[in-house]
């Protein structure tokens, strides 16, 4: 039998009039890596119909868990598109190629986690500027690496 020991950290409480809200990228941040010592980073996703996700991407160091509260998310999974509708849990293991987007003519809620965490928080105000277009495109590129957020082609997304 195998004993997966995390660092001790205190517990964690995130009132939902506290979290910090991106509605330009439709996310909202839960915890980052730094409030459970690392162990995971948390952060719930709140897409309207036809909403792109994330292009894209996959997590060296890194599992990510989707679990669908409510609407119907497409995610890209290496070479295979599958939906995951309310109630679906998803785990991404690490090095795996993934994306996410709403299914057509659906809305998506979902929350995301990923383990163990890696500080994202930063990197999704950065999309969020993008977004708003306070920032290039190509700017994120040079945060790869600090985020393990590593872009990929796709031929099927």
């Amino acid at each position: 039998m195998s004993a997966y020991a995390a660092a001790t950290h205190d517990p964690v409480i995130v009132r939902a009039d506290a979290a910090e809200h991106l509605p330009e990228i439709g996310h909202i941040l839960l915890a980052d890596a730094s409030a459970s010592k690392g162990a995971l980073s948390a952060h719930r996703i709140q897409l309207a119909r036809g909403a792109d996700g994330a292009l894209p991407h996959r997590h060296n160091g890194s599992s990510e868990l989707f679990f669908i509260i409510d609407g119907a998310l497409d995610l890209l999974i290496e070479s295979e598109i599958v939906t995951a509708r309310s109630g679906d849990l998803l785990i991404v293991p690490p090095r795996s190629d993934h994306a996410f987007r709403t299914h057509p003519n659906n809305t998506a809620d979902a929350l995301i986690l990923i383990t163990p965490g890696i500080e994202r928080f930063d990197y999704l105000r950065h999309v969020a500027r993008i977004r708003r277009g306070e920032a290039s495109r190509d700017s994120i590129l040079h945060e790869q690496d600090r985020y393990d957020t590593h872009f990929v082609h796709s031929s099927i997304w």
